[in-house]
């Protein structure tokens, strides 16, 4: 872990999803900006390499256990909801279960989250950060009719949060990731490659989309996440920001 800078010192952040990819990153990057960090995923053996948060496996899709969490806090200072799944397919490849799966996976993760951490910001206001995708309300990308539909979902949650809530001080943004480089990332390649016959041919088509010629980084997200956490951001709310190199210019 790198040194604490202080610039979150004092705070209490809750990351979801922090067992890996970029909910780790950001659970990371949070404690070396200073702040407490609680961390939860559905998976218990992943957090349990997580070193320095508080830890707890939870099913941010139980509504109920959700708030039973957020219930044992007397103050939430940041929230960052990483929680999300990829389907892979149009919507003709997409069955009821699948479109269930993906929006109660999505959206309703970050209903429930939302929901639980808000009356834990009202005194002091806070910042929520929700982790959508540029495959969503921003773009539209081929076989990802679920998966653009939920993260367009968070997308359009975040704002009207920030709307009701901007003037109680509590801040919402999305950071709208392209293609990052990440153990989900590796699986739709593994899956791709399958359907090709080749893992390199399934890179290749990947890499091919990406105007900046490489994957974005986990750490990279990390870092607008502890950005907009901060106060240097107390000026945004409500804002869809794409860290995407260059896929939707």
């Amino acid at each position: 872990m790198k040194e604490k800078t202080g610039r979150l010192a004092g705070r209490i952040a809750v990351v979801t999803a922090a067992g890996q990819g970029i909910g780790r990153a950001v659970a990371e990057r949070l404690m070396a900006e200073g702040a407490e960090v609680h961390a939860s995923d559905i998976n218990a053996e992943l957090l349990a390499t997580l070193e320095g948060a508080t830890t707890t496996r939870l099913d941010a899709t139980d509504h109920v256990a959700v708030g039973a969490y957020f219930d044992a806090f007397a103050r939430v200072d940041i929230l960052v909801h990483a929680v999300g799944y990829v389907h892979q397919g149009t919507i003709e490849e997409c069955s009821p279960a699948d479109w269930r799966r993906s929006v109660n996976i999505t959206l309703d993760s970050a209903y429930n989250v939302i929901a639980g951490a808000i009356p834990k910001m009202k005194a002091n206001g806070g910042s929520i950060i929700t982790i959508g995708s540029v495959a969503s309300s921003i773009k539209g990308f081929p076989r990802r009719a679920a998966y653009g539909a939920a993260k367009g979902g968070v997308i359009g949650l975040t704002k009207a949060v920030a709307a009701d809530y901007v003037s109680q001080g509590i801040r919402c943004n999305s950071v709208c990731p392209g293609t990052v480089a990440s153990p989900s990332l590796e699986e739709r390649i593994g899956e791709l490659g399958e359907k090709l016959g080749s893992r390199d041919e399934a890179y290749r088509s990947f890499i091919s989309r990406q105007p900046a010629g490489r994957f974005g980084t986990v750490e990279e997200v990390a870092a607008i996440c502890a950005f907009l956490a901060s106060d240097e951001a107390a000026f945004i709310t409500g804002q869809a920001i794409n860290i995407d190199g260059g896929i939707t210019i």
